[in-house]
């Protein structure tokens, strides 16, 4: 989750949706300051305003967020939110780290040292498991904005595992010391807003992704309450109930990992640019060659 108001309003709702459809997922919440509003000086890169007017962001997002902490430091969102994080955990969600302040770690990861890296996600991991009463045991970090240093920077963390990349299988990263970092499971298809108005349209929007779900390979999903949970709600539950018609079954991200993680296949992490995102992207290596 990555903004105050998608954890305020969205999260309730998509919990909601979920207790009908009677699925189990996995939420990973932003819990410091929200200062999404300061990507506004990015409208300045041609890529990042024609996704924002190809999306219809300020419709879809809503103001409040589009301009949250865009010129004073924003409103923590850990302590605002306290009780939906934990009414998530309550409902039996598998609870994971997304940022300490989502708009930073965009903005600085690719730059920060494992050091830096390290300390950012340790204030998060805090808070989070401070606001859910037990140690939080999975992280994905903000905007998929990953590389070998933060690997590294997780591995003292102790997470179960870690969806910090694009991809295709799930994977133990190899690091610069020769050792693994915690297992990845990579998102292997596309969200909302990389796909709006260059693939599809959101009365086809549905039918493209479970087009993608019908196959034996991993597929691993992302929604953002901020669309999903507010203005798009309707349009997530038809796709969990038309999923469940089609046989599918939707589970948290553990799940999906092997009893014996060490036996998975080792890979590398490099950042490389993605369709329909501005800026960069942690790819799982060998997927890359195939992606699409």
């Amino acid at each position: 989750m990555d903004t105050l108001r998608g954890t305020r309003r969205g999260v309730p709702c998509m919990l909601e949706i979920l207790e009908r459809r009677g699925v189990r997922a996995s939420f990973f919440f932003s819990v410091g300051p929200d200062n999404m509003g300061r990507n506004l000086w990015r409208l300045m890169n041609p890529k990042f305003l024609v996704k924002m007017m190809r999306s219809n962001a300020a419709s879809l997002y809503g103001w409040d967020i589009v301009l949250c902490g865009a010129f004073f430091q924003g409103p923590e969102i850990g302590v605002r939110c306290a009780a939906v994080i934990r009414a998530a955990a309550d409902a039996g969600h598998e609870i994971g780290l997304h940022a300490w302040d989502h708009y930073g770690w965009q903005r600085h990861a690719g730059k920060w040292s494992v050091a830096e890296q390290r300390a950012e996600l340790q204030r998060g991991f805090e808070r989070l498991t401070d606001i859910v009463g037990a140690p939080v045991h999975c992280c994905a970090v903000a905007g998929w904005r990953s590389n070998e240093l933060t690997m590294e920077a997780e591995r003292e963390l102790g997470f179960r595992y870690c969806s910090d990349c694009r991809g295709s299988s799930v994977f133990k990263p190899i690091l610069g010391d020769g050792a693994f970092g915690a297992p990845q499971i990579p998102i292997t298809l596309p969200t909302y807003d990389e796909v709006i108005g260059r693939e599809t349209d959101l009365r086809g929007y549905n039918d493209y992704i479970l087009a993608r779900m019908r196959n034996d390979r991993l597929k691993a999903y992302t929604v953002h309450a901020e669309v999903e949970g507010i203005a798009l709600a309707s349009e997530f539950e038809e796709l969990l109930v038309r999923g469940a018609a089609d046989g599918l079954r939707f589970t948290p991200l553990g799940e999906l990992l092997p009893v014996d993680a060490s036996l998975l296949p080792a890979d590398t992490v490099t950042t490389a640019r993605l369709a329909g995102r501005e800026g960069w992207v942690g790819w799982q290596t060998s997927a890359l060659a195939h992606r699409g």
